[in-house]
């Protein structure tokens, strides 16, 4: 895989192997993408000061999270929508998740079923929850989770209402697509994600699908958009810890009180994050909102990241300015948009190789030494 020995060689693989409107979903923030782009550039701020003549060094990544370890502290975030990116994406993911040894997040509107893509994973499996305003499919949601071995649960608060994502809108992404001329051009030009999809079929929210009449994709795509999100309060996170017995994780999460109150609700982790800069474009990047979250919180409990990975290296700073954990959602996903199904595991090679060769670089042995390095 030399020809794509960067992410950033497999966003522009993927760009011109996906359709358009499936590149547009992926790569897209909101607003004028400021957030987005802030996220990758408040990361680059970031430098070190190597220690050198340190001798043979052996740096160890592996990583225990909830008494797992993991083999580096880098996971697949939570992504909607997955199979429109590339057929089979969600159990591609898992699959991976298993042979890497790496926690692999299914999201709520994902297009597998926790039955299936749960045990595939392996133990490796977590389950995003998108808070369902019906209590019962929220307590049924969270039940199958536990069932099919999802072992963390995490729920997102960085949505309260959808975003506008005017790039989206002007590539006329819809669920469930409006199948015209111009959708089948745009499909025809990327035969090989045609052919996939031709055989797979179209992407299908098939979670949420158990809980709607008569599932067509429409009748599904209209569940989401009327009952999940929207509704998360303090007390409506207390019912989930009660209703979940493993460790619970709280994403997107940017202001050190709202950090504090989820621990005092009994939340194991946070994650800072703003969501990739796909919900608020005036948003601070999560990378400048780190450092402040772990100041307060980061002696009681984990304090997870994501936004704007794009590189090992990436990874490294979040470690350095207290991350105990790193996410990546469109890294691997533009591995699947470039190779397909073997993506995935070529993108977590390519961001753990450089980790490892950051590690070299700065004379680090242990992940905890990065923080020494930061200049």
């Amino acid at each position: 895989m030399d020809r794509y020995p960067a992410i950033a060689d497999l966003q522009r693989r993927a760009r011109w192997r996906i359709p358009h409107f499936a590149w547009e979903y992926l790569d897209s923030g909101t607003g004028a993408e400021q957030a987005r782009d802030r996220n990758i550039e408040a990361l680059r701020q970031v430098t070190f000061v190597p220690r050198l003549l340190r001798g043979e060094l052996h740096p160890s990544t592996e990583t225990e999270l909830f008494g797992t370890t993991y083999a580096a502290p880098i996971g697949i975030a939570p992504v909607g929508l997955t199979s429109l990116i590339w057929p089979g994406a969600d159990l591609a993911l898992a699959s991976m998740a298993a042979t890497k040894t790496i926690p692999y997040v299914l999201s709520t509107v994902g297009t597998e079923k926790p039955e299936v893509a749960g045990p595939v994973a392996g133990g490796m499996g977590w389950f995003q929850l998108y808070p369902p305003r019906d209590h019962q499919v929220r307590d049924d949601l969270i039940s199958r989770a536990k069932d099919s071995g999802f072992t963390t649960l995490v729920v997102t608060a960085d949505v309260p209402a959808a975003s506008r994502r005017e790039r989206q809108r002007k590539a006329r992404v819809r669920v469930p697509p409006k199948i015209g001329p111009a959708l089948i051009a745009r499909a025809a030009v990327r035969p090989a994600w045609s052919i996939e999809t031709l055989r797979s079929g179209l992407p299908r929210f098939k979670g949420l699908e158990s809980y709607i009449d008569e599932a067509t994709m429409a009748k599904t795509a209209g569940f989401v958009g009327a009952n999940l999100g929207g509704t998360l309060s303090w007390d409506y996170l207390a019912s989930v810890r009660e209703l979940w017995d493993g460790p619970l994780v709280v994403k997107g999460l940017m202001n050190p009180d709202d950090a504090e109150r989820a621990v005092e609700t009994g939340a194991d982790a946070v994650v800072v994050s703003n969501h990739g800069g796909r919900q608020l474009d005036g948003s601070v990047a999560s990378i400048e909102a780190l450092p402040h979250v772990v100041e307060r919180v980061g002696s009681q409990i984990p304090v997870l990241f994501d936004s704007g990975v794009r590189s090992g290296l990436d990874v490294a700073r979040a470690i350095a300015l207290g991350a105990s954990f790193v996410f990546c959602g469109r890294a691997f996903m533009y591995g699947l948009g470039a190779l397909g199904v073997d993506g995935p595991a070529h993108a977590f090679d390519v961001l753990h190789e450089d980790l490892v060769n950051v590690m070299h670089q700065t004379g680090c042995e242990r992940l905890d030494q990065l923080s020494e390095r930061v200049s």
